[in-house]
């Protein structure tokens, strides 16, 4: 396994704590950091440095455009509402959105592969369908311009 799929994991494993634990609003203070750091100290002691930067970035990135990335999420994916998905499906689709959306030197393709093995791993056994179908869909509207800086 790669270093950015540690990092992924990792992020969804913060991501998922964070939102089991007051709906994703504690790891939104100041102390994100220090909160991120704990973590890893008690989960990923083993992992290398420049896994848990990316880890972090993506937590921060989540954490920061959490709005417009529920908001792209909400209006992708038919019939479902956020708050109804999956802790694990939300927070892997939240992950990729921003990876989608806000990280443009990662591309398309490598970052919906990742969300499905993540989501085999992590997920139910209908997980990698339902994120596969939401993400191509974002995919199509981000090549029609649907999705630019203002989301």
């Amino acid at each position: 396994m790669g270093k950015r799929r540690s990092s992924r994991k990792t992020a969804l494993q913060f991501l998922y704590q964070a939102d089991s634990a007051s709906g994703g609003s504690s790891s939104r203070s100041s102390n994100l950091r220090s909160n991120f750091e704990s973590f890893c100290l008690l989960h990923h002691e083993a992992a290398d440095g420049e896994t848990l930067e990316f880890a972090f970035l993506l937590c921060q990135g989540v954490l920061e455009n959490i709005n417009a990335i529920d908001g792209i999420l909400n209006r992708s994916s038919e019939h479902w509402r956020v708050s109804r998905m999956s802790m694990i499906d939300r927070n892997i689709l939240r992950l990729s959105v921003y990876e989608i959306v806000f990280l443009s030197d990662i591309p398309l393709p490598v970052t919906i592969n990742e969300a499905i093995e993540v989501a085999k791993e992590f997920g139910s056994e209908t997980s990698a369908a339902f994120i596969n179908g939401i993400l191509d869909k974002i995919g199509k509207s981000m090549e029609r311009g649907e999705f630019g800086d203002d989301n």
